[in-house]
C-alpha cells in the first residue's frame, strides 16, 4: 500500500461569515475532491468538505469526538493556504500513457544508451506544459515532459529515458 501523501487541493480565503471557504481543487473534476475525504493537512489534521457552490465549500474537521463544522469566519481565516492531501493509495490507477506527476519524482533518469544521468527530483507545471527536473550532481537538467524528450516512462522499472532537446544541451567549457 502506498502511503505517500498527494496534494489534492488548497483552502483559500473565507467566503462570508459562517465558515465557508474557497477551495482550489487539483482534481480533474473539482467536485471530486470531496470523494477523497478524509483529507489530511501537513500537521495530520483531517478534514471533510461539502461543496455549496463552485469552489465554495463547508469544511468539517474530523476529530476523535466526530465531525466538527468550521462555523465562523475567524476559524476559516486561520485555515487559509492549508494544503489538503490524500494518500496515493486512495487515487485510482492512471490510464495507459497517463501518469500522476508525483509518481515521476524519484525515478532514475537514463540517456538513450541506458547510462544513468540522475533522477527526477521535481516536476514543474507553470501552465506552459510540464517539465521534469533531473538532478544528479552539478547543474540540474530541465526537460519538457513530452514523448520526444521523455520517450520511455517505466514506473514498474523505476526509470525514464531522457532525450533532451538540443536547446537544453550545455556546451562544454573551453
Amino acid at each position: 500500500m502506498d502511503d505517500r501523501l498527494i496534494l489534492m487541493g488548497v483552502i483559500g480565503r473565507p467566503h462570508g461569515v459562517r465558515g465557508l471557504v474557497r477551495v482550489n481543487a487539483y482534481t480533474a473534476d473539482s467536485a471530486a475532491l470531496a470523494d477523497y475525504a478524509p483529507l489530511i493537512d501537513k500537521t495530520g489534521r483531517k478534514f471533510d468538505l461539502e461543496w455549496v457552490s463552485e469552489n465554495i465549500a463547508q469544511l468539517f474537521e474530523i476529530t476523535a469526538a466526530g465531525r466538527r463544522r468550521i462555523a465562523d469566519r475567524n476559524e476559516a481565516e486561520r485555515l487559509t493556504n492549508t494544503e489538503l492531501f490524500a494518500p496515493r493509495s486512495a487515487l485510482p490507477e492512471a490510464e495507459a500513457e497517463e501518469y500522476y506527476l508525483a509518481d515521476l519524482v524519484g525515478l532514475a533518469a537514463r540517456d538513450a544508451v541506458g547510462a544513468t544521468i540522475g533522477k527526477v527530483v521535481a516536476v514543474h507545471d507553470y501552465g506552459g506544459g510540464v517539465s521534469l527536473e533531473i538532478g544528479g550532481g552539478g547543474t540540474p537538467l530541465i526537460v519538457p515532459f513530452t514523448r520526444q524528450a521523455v520517450p520511455v516512462v517505466d514506473l514498474a522499472g523505476g526509470h525514464i529515458v531522457v532525450e533532451p532537446p538540443a536547446e537544453t544541451q550545455m556546451e562544454a567549457a573551453p
